[in-house]
């Protein structure tokens, strides 16, 4: 199996889909490559797109403020996003991007093999968890996929939107995080046919 910096490598020559025309970058992902907790988003942003690192702008700075929090530093997860170039305008990624940059996400978090993943916002929990959700009725909730416990919060650049209700409610789900990266890892899951993405 080839290492996070290869796959990085190969993955910046990208052109799968529409979206390698109008990056500047490839954001691969940062952070430790064997994290135990992961944070997933939906695509990069702007300031994103020019730096080549995932939550670097405003929600960033959130979620870096939300992490130490509960007495974790930026460096000790892994951050990436669902699709690794910008959608122009930061539309949503359509579905055949997502198919595209699927197997870069696969083997991302293969070789990272986070215990927990945390999903930012509405479009990567419905990744992750192969439907459409409601992130206010599924947040701080645990999931299984693959072996791995999924839980959906608010995207950091919502909150900052959405005022002091949903600033307590991630709050509320960091701790989670938190006490759930202190619990055993969970039972290894039996081989099982693949779905959606995962």
């Amino acid at each position: 199996m080839r290492t996070l910096e290869e796959a990085a490598r190969e993955a910046a020559g990208c052109t799968r889909c529409r979206l390698s025309g109008a990056r500047t970058q490839v954001v691969y992902g940062v952070g430790d490559p064997h994290a135990d907790l992961m944070f997933l988003g939906e695509g990069p942003g702007f300031h994103e797109d020019q730096q080549g690192e995932p939550f670097v702008g405003p929600a960033g700075q959130l979620l870096n403020h939300l992490l130490g929090e509960i007495g974790i530093q930026r460096e000790e997860v892994y951050i990436a996003n669902v699709v690794k170039c910008r959608p122009p305008g930061n539309r949503d990624p359509r579905p055949d991007e997502i198919e595209a940059c699927a197997p870069w996400l696969r083997e991302q978090m293969d070789l990272i093999d986070p215990v927990v993943v945390a999903t930012l916002g509405r479009f990567a929990a419905g990744v992750m968890l192969d439907r459409q959700v409601s992130v206010t009725r599924v947040r701080g909730q645990k999931f299984s996929v693959r072996g791995r416990i999924v839980i959906p919060t608010f995207h950091p650049a919502a909150v900052l939107r959405g005022g002091e209700s949903q600033m307590q409610a991630i709050r509320e789900d960091f701790e989670v995080l938190k006490a759930t990266l202190a619990e055993p890892g969970p039972e290894p899951e039996p081989p099982q046919e693949q779905l959606g993405l995962f």
